[in-house]
């Protein structure tokens, strides 16, 4: 790790804990069949972050871009976490949502979790995830498969080490 990057880490672990709001892209769970919803706000909680808000809405790319963007104009919202709506069926729209509210791609999200999740979990079915991120009015916008395995890899491999980095770059 360079010197630089270890620095930034070290300022950014000193940050307060995070707002992250949760949201649930979905026409079939409910809040209580919501695993992957609750297994989140576990995780992000575990990490010693805030779950600030979390919503469960139907499979919609005008809803879920409008949900989004109220989030993000939340004073108590730094991160926004997506589950479900990245893959390549016909309702899976989160990706075409959140991706043009992005003043940022952050690319490296999405390659890095389809690389663990080919050597970790699905293979070459990694292919198929669409999984995204981006910056948003200086806030983290985060969009990932709605499978249980996929929120718990993308979280605790990829997303949550970096967390408290990412947003103090977004900020700068």
């Amino acid at each position: 790790m360079s010197e630089s990057t270890r620095s930034h880490r070290d300022e950014a672990a000193g940050r307060a804990a995070l707002g992250c709001a949760v949201v649930t892209v979905s026409d079939s769970r409910t809040e209580e069949t919501d695993e992957s919803g609750k297994l989140m706000r576990q995780l992000v909680e575990s990490a010693g972050h805030r779950v600030t808000a979390y919503a469960l809405i139907r499979n919609d790319e005008h809803t879920t871009r409008e949900h989004v963007r109220a989030l993000v104009a939340r004073d108590d919202v730094d991160v926004v976490l997506c589950t479900g709506g990245t893959g390549l069926g016909s309702r899976d729209r989160t990706v075409e949502a959140v991706r043009p509210l992005f003043e940022k791609e952050l690319p490296g999200f999405g390659e890095i979790f389809r690389v663990v999740s080919f050597q970790e979990q699905v293979g070459t079915a990694a292919i198929l995830s669409r999984a995204v991120a981006g910056g948003v009015n200086g806030k983290l916008v985060v969009s990932m498969p709605g499978s249980k395995a996929a929120v718990e890899l993308a979280l605790t491999r990829v997303l949550l080490p970096e967390l408290r980095h990412a947003i103090r770059e977004l900020r700068r």
